[in-house]
C-alpha cells in the first residue's frame, strides 16, 4: 500500500510541478512582452491630435523663417510707377494685374512664365494674370514706357523698387 501512495504522491507532485513550471514560464514571457511602459521612451505612444499639433507647430516655425514684409510668403500688392524697375530675388514670383510689363534681366536669360510654360526674354512683354517665376537674382519687371500709368503686380518673395 505504501507503494501505491508513493505513486499517487509522485503523480500529484509531478502535476503540481508541471503547473508551477507552466505558470512561471507564462509569467516570465508576459513580463518580457510588457517590459516597456506605454508612453515611455521604450514604447512611445502618441495620439493623432498630438501629431497634428506638432506638425502645425513645425509648419508655423518654417513659415516664420520666411519673414514678413517684402520677403513674405503671402502675395503682396505692389504699385510700380513708369520709369521704375521692380527687382525680384531669385525664387520670387509675380503676377501682373494692371498695366503692361516688360521683362528685365541683367544677363541674356529671362523669366519663367509658369502659366504657359515658356521663357520670357529680356525686353519682351510679360502677360497679365500669368504666374512669373524669377529663377535667380538680377531679374525684374519694368512698366512699358509707352503707357501713362505704372503697373500693379502681386509679388511673393523679396523685392526692391529701383
Amino acid at each position: 500500500m505504501m507503494r501505491t501512495m508513493t505513486k499517487q504522491t509522485l503523480g500529484l507532485l509531478s502535476v503540481i510541478f508541471a503547473a508551477v513550471a507552466v505558470y512561471v514560464g507564462y509569467d516570465i514571457s508576459k513580463s518580457y512582452a510588457n517590459s516597456a511602459t506605454p508612453g515611455s521612451v521604450d514604447d512611445p505612444v502618441v495620439t493623432k491630435t498630438y501629431v497634428d499639433q506638432r506638425v502645425a507647430e513645425l509648419v508655423r516655425q518654417e513659415l516664420a523663417k520666411v519673414g514678413g514684409g517684402s520677403g513674405s510668403a503671402a502675395l503682396e500688392v505692389v504699385t510700380l510707377p513708369v520709369g521704375k524697375r521692380l527687382m525680384v530675388a531669385g525664387g520670387g514670383e509675380v503676377i501682373v494685374r494692371t498695366g503692361k510689363a516688360i521683362a528685365y534681366s541683367s544677363d541674356a536669360n529671362g523669366l519663367s512664365d509658369l502659366t504657359e510654360g515658356k521663357d520670357i526674354a529680356p525686353g519682351q512683354p510679360v502677360p497679365a494674370n500669368h504666374l512669373i517665376l524669377f529663377p535667380k537674382d538680377g531679374r525684374g519687371l519694368e512698366a512699358d514706357p509707352k503707357q501713362k500709368n505704372g503697373l500693379i503686380v502681386l509679388v511673393r518673395g523679396s523685392y526692391q523698387i529701383q
